[in-house]
């Protein structure tokens, strides 16, 4: 689809993108594809080669990239990331045909019929949620860094060097070895609650409000309390 998308089928060369199709496939596969430099050596090439070369070397790097892997660690693997990515995107392929559900009843306003119009739209929605799974899964699959137990155990010392030189001692180890209660002393006392102090004398409740409303106090805040 990358080749297709910049090498039209049938189309001459000076319609091909090589500069656009290097960059998406370093971009999005990590694939070093000097295109450019097989015109070169072969102007001769024609669309059809230059797809099924593209692929090839695809095809030969993602076998580089998984030497040494187990068939079977691999395959479990492969099949890991085909489920996730359709777990995924099947939720979000629900939610776009109920969405879709809710509103196709407005295809009727256009004179069209809205069983028909669901049937042809969430047949569109499930051909992008195929593709849109191919991509992920490629992407996921070519890209991803392939370690093994002696790497990462390595990196994870080196990412978290040990701690030398440094003595753990419990809170009550310098009470009990000085035999003071220096530890206890220096812990700050709690604060004392001071008692609510009024402002202002008693209020009766046919006096004027102190708010400044004009009203007796039991028809204002005195109502509110």
């Amino acid at each position: 689809d990358m080749v297709r998308a910049c090498i039209p089928e049938e189309s001459v060369e000076e319609q091909w993108d090589i500069a656009a199709l290097e960059g998406a496939l370093k971009g999005e596969l990590q694939l070093e594809m000097p295109v450019a430099k097989w015109l070169e050596q072969d102007p001769d090439l024609d669309d059809e080669a230059l797809l099924a070369k593209t692929v090839a070397e695809a095809n030969a790097a993602y076998a580089r990239r998984m030497e040494g892997v187990p068939a079977d660690a691999l395959h479990h693997y492969e099949r890991f990331v085909l489920l996730s990515s359709l777990d995924t995107n099947w939720r979000e392929h629900l939610s776009a045909l109920d969405h879709l559900r809710q509103g196709i009843h407005l295809r009727g306003y256009a004179q069209k019929n809205p069983k028909q119009e669901y049937k042809r739209e969430a047949f569109e929605l499930f051909g992008g949620l195929l593709e849109t799974v191919k991509l992920e899964v490629t992407r996921t699959l070519m890209t991803v860094q392939i370690r093994s137990e002696e790497q990462v155990e390595q990196a994870e010392r080196e990412q978290a060097p040990a701690v030398e030189n440094v003595q753990y001692q419990h809170p009550s180890y310098q009470e009990a070895a000085t035999g003071t209660d220096d530890a206890r002393s220096v812990q700050a006392e709690p604060p004392k609650q001071e008692p609510f102090v009024r402002h202002m004398g008693k209020i009766g409740r046919n006096d004027p409000c102190p708010c400044g409303s004009g009203k007796k106090y039991k028809h204002c805040h005195g109502k509110l309390a």
